[in-house]
């Protein structure tokens, strides 16, 4: 990135934020859970912290236009829809004003300059979101690196990005370290604000994605001592040894809301007296709403005034508590989750008895919605069949949350394509030990080599030659092998590389542009004549991109 151009921010350093700060969230997610006291002690906030920024990433990896812009808004919007809780509603607000900042950016701005304006609109945005704010939380984490980040462009016109935002983490962290003396909540309970460590975590995973450099504990300035009560983990009224605030509301209510902007500041004169912890952000139409109440009822209907409220979500304090050391208990059996990338493939993983997240290329589900799924499935044991590869990362991320917080034994098949998870799901036996029923699967999956056929809707330089809009293009495990004016050559092709390292059963699928099979019919045809002893099964697949998709076993 040029210093002196904010035109040229990049999106690939947002998806290496998105990727390291995810990884970086899951990786300090229970130590943030366990100091969470500050404003109900339901050690969640690590946990929401990272399944909002790992819905941010999800959204970003989906978009694959050529502007940066627009891969930004998607990666704010990701935030905003996947908020969890009141900690990821205000990281939501965050990561939107400070994007929308970056992307208001001129061509004779400085994108040092910029950054640092964009970390003080972040600052003030999570402020007026909050209904009352407080200091020595995440807010005034955030405000410390961000007048950090403001006074070191101001004192030095040479100071690069990457030093703006090295002194705003190294603010950040000293914030951190004050914010016990701030609240008497995190005095009396001897630990330091779970949102504010989580606003560090994530400006050294931006400072990573920036300069490579990753923090190093030892150093002074980067050590924060974390004091943590000896009575974590013992449920007693409260989460982690920590009682419920005496007269405190006991719901946290959340929905998304479809409203005129014009409508919010009536909204929140309706909710601020029914409770606290009141959070609302978006803008241009969707909003995200947290707030806690003992009036459910008056917080949903303060929206249903106020626009459409949806994907409605409401927790008892007191019940979330202490289920927490009993989900284990009430939950039995196994259950497999496939993501489907077309109604026909639905189809065949229900059929094989898997729950199904449907979807597409440009529809992939999220580690939320992943998580979601296992949690609903009611199973103690749960096999995920990603069935593409970003949507494996989502599932890695959803399985390690739901082992941790739920004590789910989970598993994610290696499956990087639709036919790899048919191969899989075909040999599932739920009557078999866990581990030799993951076993098997993935062993299948492995042995399933597998192509398909797709249409070039650009211009490009592939391993098999130059293409052009409209050329057919063969791809055998992931990398295109064929270019051509046929699909029905090109897929003869691949499949004739496939089967020669032997096989016995052949899957086709056929997509939206096969709508009539004729392309799969075609190919099986050529296998009857010129493999006749191998046996072949013919799908309707109906997925988007690819009109036929094979597999050999």
């Amino acid at each position: 990135m040029r210093e002196g151009s904010v035109a040229e921010v990049k999106l690939d350093l947002f998806r290496r934020f998105g990727d390291l700060a995810t990884d970086a969230l899951a990786s300090h997610r229970e130590e943030i859970d366990a100091l969470n006291v500050f404003p109900v002690p339901d050690s969640d906030t690590g946990t929401n912290l990272y399944l909002t920024i790992a819905a941010a990433r999800d959204r970003l990896r989906e978009y694959t236009g050529p502007d940066w812009r627009e891969g930004l808004r998607a990666f704010s919007r990701g935030a905003l829809l996947g908020a969890r809780g009141n900690s990821g509603v205000i990281l939501a607000e965050m990561i939107g004003a400070l994007l929308r900042r970056l992307i208001q950016g001129t061509e004779d701005e400085r994108t040092a300059t910029v950054f640092a304006d964009a970390l003080h609109r972040a600052a003030d945005a999570a402020y007026a979101a909050v209904g009352e704010p407080q200091e020595g939380t995440m807010l005034s984490v955030l405000r410390a690196a961000a007048d950090a980040a403001k006074a070191c462009v101001e004192i030095d016109e040479s100071a690069r990005t990457r030093d703006v935002m090295s002194v705003a983490a190294s603010a950040a962290r000293a914030a951190l370290a004050r914010t016990q003396e701030q609240l008497p909540m995190l005095a009396a309970a001897g630990v330091i604000d779970a949102g504010g460590r989580g606003i560090c975590v994530l400006l050294d995973a931006f400072e990573t994605a920036l300069t490579g450099r990753r923090p190093s504990p030892q150093a002074p300035t980067q050590h924060i001592p974390i004091p943590i009560p000896a009575g974590l983990g013992e449920v007693d009224g409260g989460a982690d040894g920590h009682a419920l605030e005496p007269g405190g509301p006991a719901y946290e209510v959340m929905y998304l809301l479809d409203a005129e902007d014009a409508a919010i500041p009536d909204l929140r004169k309706r909710l601020q007296p029914l409770g606290d912890s009141l959070v609302v952000v978006g803008g241009e139409g969707i909003w995200n709403v947290h707030v806690h109440v003992d009036d459910v009822g008056a917080a949903i209907e303060a929206g249903i005034d106020a626009g459409r409220p949806h994907r409605i979500h409401v927790t008892h304090f007191a019940e979330q508590i202490a289920g927490q050391a009993h989900r284990h208990a009430t939950r039995s059996g196994r259950a497999v989750i496939a993501f489907a990338a077309g109604p026909g493939l639905a189809e065949l993983f229900r059929g094989a008895g898997a729950i199904v997240i449907e979807g597409g290329p440009r529809r992939r589900p999220t580690t939320s919605e992943l998580l979601e799924a296992i949690t609903a499935s009611g199973a103690a044991e749960v096999i995920v069949l990603p069935n593409d590869a970003p949507t494996r990362q989502s599932a890695e991320a959803a399985a390690r949350t739901a082992e941790d917080d739920l004590d789910i034994s989970v598993a994610v098949i290696p499956t990087r394509t639709q036919v790899q998870g048919l191969a899989a799901i075909a040999v599932h036996e739920p009557g078999r030990k866990f581990d030799k029923d993951v076993l098997e699967m993935t062993a299948t999956a492995r042995h399933a080599r597998h192509g398909a056929v797709t249409i070039s809707n650009t211009r490009a330089i592939t391993m098999a030659g130059p293409c052009m809009p409209g050329d057919a293009l063969g791809v055998l495990d992931g990398d295109f092998v064929k270019v051509g004016q046929d699909l029905e050559v090109c897929a003869t092709y691949v499949l004739a590389r496939l089967i020669g390292g032997g096989g016995e059963l052949v899957t086709l699928v056929s997509g939206l542009e096969d709508p009539t099979g004729e392309l799969a019919q075609a190919v099986a045809a050529w296998l009857a004549a010129n493999h006749p002893a191998v046996d072949v099964m013919v799908y309707d697949g109906g997925q988007e991109r690819y009109p036929l998709l094979m597999s050999v076993e």
